[in-house]
């Protein structure tokens, strides 16, 4: 097969490459050193400090949190929502570096979808309650846009509220929202940080330094940073290769007007992964009914197989800027406002395969080393960013004889996304379907100006008050109105065979507005909750709520259609969510362990439907109903538990079905799952812990599609760790995944052409100090 057009050098990290493994380690040996050089102020400051004498239990990382938004006012137990919190000491102890990995602690909740179009799910694609949560992450209560694997080296703690978010957060997906709070600068000298070596040329080096400037002014600065260099188990030619850096400053933290600047810089230098042919698994035939005979009995492909290229990668760039200011009236009162900007930046490309029934070339029937499949190149240069001033005030009053704690704001909000059109040169040749070359470089690409660019600007007004009647009652409201206006062009680039691009005479190569140019959709969102909660005791709570939220066209991705059957054409209404949840929770231990457990049902409306005479409506319903049970914090203090199970039953209720097996029931949901961890402290300096995972079978999406597997089947994955403690400053921790090495499906496309095999077992060794 000629390669004639593959001749140019590749791109692939071109934006800089990230250091060698022995650069890495000496990454973090020089930020450690530099610790040394700041003391100069802070030694004295840590000799004045006044002794401070707290009482209460320990943190160990599994008692229950709390929300860290002044828009919930409650302590956990009296939140009449479902909410997961996952603490920074759990991540450690799992060896959880991202939120993918952080959100095996969600039952339900994972990257389960691989991507479609030839193009790769990347960055956090997050599923939830039935419906693609990604749009929904947000980190200090701010929206956190671009495709990107968020690292956990800066977060404090992860935080997943269940429902609707829109009363919360304003547009957002239908069943929840994923919020990470940032380390903030403290009055705490500290220095701790971790070094990492594992499976599949794993290394990580990461530190957080904490240091009081001046203790009387209440000044402080922190140092987070880490930087990565690994492969991925089980996979061949994928790589995560990360650095980041984010240091946070602090005045007044011991007066009444406190304010922080927090900053974050993030490079990531990745080969996606594309995938893996599903030939061989259950339910695979084939695409093409004349080749049925022997490939619906063609052996399976090795899950290391690597089908792209060798200039394959995933470069992004995320910075962000924060500006904190608290000020605090009276002890019951107080004011903050936080201004971010933010930019993520993705350079992407993936030699993605082809595997229809055209794509698929099997010359000799016999003889599968001759067996090939067709490649497309597919690109993606895109350009996120925000600007927001959020606005805060809480306090508490007594009118009458209820108290109320009330949380009211104003939020203002520019959100941008830019992708850039890119020309590609030359074609790409077949890849083997069972021994595929990978050393292939392709031709260099630039911007060929058939760009598009979306933009929604918000103003929004919320108010949440909390009524106490009694002991006994009280009343959870929120209200929020969002007034927003989404604008949308698209440029295209004539070519010579064009014929949907309205070229004109317009030479061949010139760009030109296509039929998306100048869209635009403007209007008013309305967002309330309401729940009553009864508490038979004081450590616990019965509760009703009940939620709407919206989700306008554009407001996921920022890009708005002209076609009359798509959710994203301005003439649509926004999509709705409703959400009834009745629930209870109760703390035990002395408040150090929180058992909850809730039923849900929440309908998804105005989707679009179209009708037998070729009308397209907005008459559609799905359903996602089901209950879900939690149990967090110390059993004893030696013993400590995180555990979770839900079953999820769904349905289109009406409008066309969406699963590729027929049934009525929605994609990428696992019907029961369930999530463990447990650790428990040996009194010699030894903890000894585990983990298991159970994800029922998921239905694919459908497109058409013949010959492919339409689901994938449940499975049990199962964790180890264990840690000693050297001394009060070094402790060595072994992490060892997916134990048995079960080898299983954890994501697929919508076509069923291809899957993302589940990470292979695999071990990391990591040396944990902290002075």
């Amino acid at each position: 097969m000629a390669q004639s057009n593959i001749y140019i050098q590749s791109r692939k990290h071109s934006a800089g490459r990230l250091p060698s493994s022995a650069g890495l380690l000496a990454c973090a040996t020089v930020l450690a050193g530099a610790t040394l050089a700041l003391p100069a102020q802070a030694q004295s400051a840590e000799t004045t400090l006044k002794e401070v004498k707290v009482e209460g239990n320990a943190d160990t990382g599994y008692t229950p949190g709390q929300l860290s938004s002044p828009k919930f006012t409650q302590p956990l137990v009296n939140t009449t929502q479902t909410v997961n919190i996952i603490k920074e000491q759990l991540l450690q102890e799992q060896g959880a570096t991202t939120l993918t990995e952080a959100l095996r602690n969600v039952p339900g909740a994972g990257t389960f979808y691989a991507g479609e179009n030839g193009n790769t799910s990347t960055g956090d694609a997050v599923y939830m309650r039935g419906f693609d949560s990604s749009s929904s992450i947000y980190v200090d209560g701010v929206r956190d846009i671009g495709s990107i694997s968020r690292d956990m080296f800066n977060i404090d703690q992860v935080e997943v509220t269940k429902g609707p978010a829109g009363t919360d957060y304003g547009r957002s997906a239908p069943t929840g929202a994923i919020n990470l709070v940032s380390k903030q600068a403290n009055l705490n000298n500290s220095f701790g940080g971790s070094l990492g070596l594992g499976s599949a040329s794993y290394k990580r080096a990461s530190i957080d330094l904490n240091r009081v400037i001046n203790a009387e002014t209440g000044t402080a600065v922190r140092l987070n940073a880490m930087a990565q260099d690994a492969n991925v188990a089980g996979r061949n030619g994928i790589e995560n290769n990360r650095w980041g850096i984010a240091p946070s400053f602090a005045f007044g933290l011991n007066s009444p007007t406190r304010v922080f600047v927090n900053l974050l810089h993030i490079k990531q230098s990745n080969v996606p992964d594309g995938g893996v042919l599903t030939m061989g698994l259950p339910g695979y035939t084939s695409p093409d009914p004349a080749k049925r005979g022997y490939l619906s009995g063609a052996a399976r492909v090795n899950s290391k197989n690597f089908y792209g290229t060798a200039s394959d990668h995933d470069d992004v760039t995320a910075t962000m800027a924060t500006l904190k200011v608290e000020h605090d009236f009276s002890a019951t009162t107080k004011l903050r406002n936080t201004t971010r900007w933010g930019e993520t930046k993705q350079d992407y490309l993936l030699t993605a395969f082809m595997a229809g029934s055209t794509q698929l070339i099997t010359p000799n029937a016999n003889d599968p080393s001759t067996w090939t499949m067709s490649r497309n190149i597919n690109t993606k240069d895109q350009v996120n960013r925000i600007l927001t001033n959020q606005t805060n005030l809480s306090t508490s009053l007594v009118a009458g004889s209820v108290q109320h704690d009330l949380s009211l704001g104003l939020e203002l909000t520019r959100e941008e996304q830019t992708n850039y059109g890119l020309a590609t040169k030359g074609t790409v040749p077949a890849v083997s379907v069972y021994n595929p070359d990978s050393s292939i470089l392709l031709p260099d690409y630039q911007r060929n100006g058939a760009d598009s660019k979306g933009k929604t600007d918000t103003v929004a007004l919320y108010a949440f008050d909390t009524l106490k009647f009694n002991d006994q009652w009280q009343a959870n409201l929120g209200l929020r109105l969002d007034r927003y206006k989404t604008s949308y062009n698209a440029m295209a680039a004539c070519t010579a065979t064009s014929t949907t691009q309205p070229c004109g005479s317009n030479p061949v190569g010139t760009v030109v507005p296509t039929t998306s140019d100048g869209l635009s959709k403007s209007g008013t969102l309305l967002s309330w909750k309401a729940g009553v909660l009864y508490k038979p005791a004081p450590n616990g709570s019965v509760y009703l709520n009940y939620a709407l939220s919206q989700q306008p066209p554009g407001g996921s991705n920022f890009a708005l259609s002209a076609a009359v059957n798509n959710a994203a054409n301005p003439n649509m209404d926004p999509q709705k969510a409703k959400t009834l949840e009745l629930g209870s929770k109760w703390e035990l231990a002395e408040k150090n362990l929180m058992l909850s457990g809730a039923l849900f049902r929440t309908e998804v409306t105005n989707e679009i439907v179209t009708n037998s005479d070729g009308t397209v409506g907005q008459t559609g319903k799905k359903i996602v109903q089901g209950l879900e049970l939690g149990v967090i914090g110390q059993i004893n203090k030696a013993w400590g538990v995180s555990a979770g199970y839900t079953v999820q039953n769904t349905k289109v209720d009406t409008g066309a079905l969406v699963a590729a097996d027929a049934s009525n029931g929605l994609t990428y949901t696992p019907k029961n799952a369930f999530s463990l961890w447990s650790t428990y402290q040996l009194p010699f300096g030894l903890t000894i812990g585990g983990g298991a995972r159970y994800a029922g079978g998921l239905k694919r999406g459908t497109d058409g599609a013949v010959g492919t597997p339409n689901h994938t089947d449940s499975y049990w994955v199962f964790d180890a760790m264990a840690s000693y403690r050297v001394n009060k400053n070094l402790d060595i921790q072994l992490n060892v995944f997916n134990l048995f090495d079960k080898d299983y499906v954890a994501a697929i496309n919508k076509s069923g052409y291809r899957y993302f095999p589940g990470i292979a077992r695999s071990a990391r060794l990591t040396a944990n100090f902290k002075f």
